[in-house]
């Protein structure tokens, strides 16, 4: 039976009187209590409770009582499975697909998303050498796989053209090892692409952005041929839809730093004068 809000509160409530719970688990279920008081969706909570217990309790680590209560989280979960019907669909003659890696894929969905002729974007991992990897095998530096989105579009309304100059704008091109406060190589910037027109495309969308001299140092996004996109989990799947104030203040830094990074270069030219 689907659980109230009032009845999750109760749950939680117990869960953090337990003398079993332990304290690391008590801290994640007193955070979702606070945040349920506070107002905020049930399900964005439950969510977010889900993915942050995960680790403990694929490795069966968490105490029984809190065990058993996110046993209920995961039936949750899955009640509200990800659409991912296009992802897994024969894509029709007008319809292409495209592969970016820019850092957290949490960041990468809407800018896109919000555009005529967006069919669906899904946030994944790709680029690597693990097959159904998790968020956390990702998360573990091992797989090889970056944070990336899968873009479907209508090429009758949008072209591919038009999603490089998006994605240009969306990135600092000149780090490899990241992006903005996404250390590590699961977050370095990498264009997918699917075939020769779109690896064309992709090198000619850099030339322009290297012969219009926007930055001082290099740019070291990757090219590479896209291989198979594996769909990230359903937490974090339209995640600014999901965890919008968090979303937002992630959205701000970005875009802060990269009119910073654009103003420092603009002084750094006008200097070299």
């Amino acid at each position: 039976m689907k659980q109230t809000t009032e009845e999750r509160l109760a749950t939680l409530y117990n869960l953090i009187l337990n003398p079993q719970t332990r304290d690391w688990e008590r801290q994640q279920l007193e955070v979702a209590r606070q945040r349920l008081n506070r107002n905020e969706r049930l399900s964005d909570v439950l969510d977010q409770l889900e993915a942050t217990l995960r680790p403990l309790a694929t490795r069966h680590s968490l105490t029984p009582d809190v065990a058993e209560f996110y046993d209920s989280l995961t039936k949750h979960v899955t009640a509200h499975p990800l659409d991912s019907q296009l992802h897994f669909a024969k894509d029709e003659p007008f319809i292409e697909r495209a592969i970016f890696a820019g850092g957290c894929f949490w960041c990468m969905v809407e800018p896109f998303e919000i555009r005529p002729g967006i069919l669906a974007v899904y946030s994944g991992y790709t680029g690597g050498t693990t097959a159904n990897p998790s968020y956390e095998d990702v998360a573990g530096g091992w797989t090889g796989h970056a944070e990336a989105v899968e873009i479907i579009f209508d090429c009758r309304v949008l072209s591919y053209e038009q999603l490089l100059e998006i994605y240009w704008r969306l990135i600092d091109p000149t780090d490899a090892h990241g992006q903005i406060n996404d250390r590590g190589q699961r977050y370095r910037p990498i264009i997918f692409y699917q075939d020769e027109r779109q690896h064309q495309l992709a090198k000619q969308s850099m030339r322009a952005m290297q012969l219009a001299g926007i930055y001082q140092r290099p740019i070291v996004v990757k090219i590479e041929q896209a291989t198979t996109f594996w769909l990230a989990e359903n937490y974090h799947q339209q995640f600014y839809k999901k965890e919008k104030q968090r979303y937002r203040r992630m959205e701000r830094a970005r875009k802060q730093y990269l009119f910073f990074l654009h103003l420092q270069q603009k002084v750094s030219r006008w200097f070299h004068r």
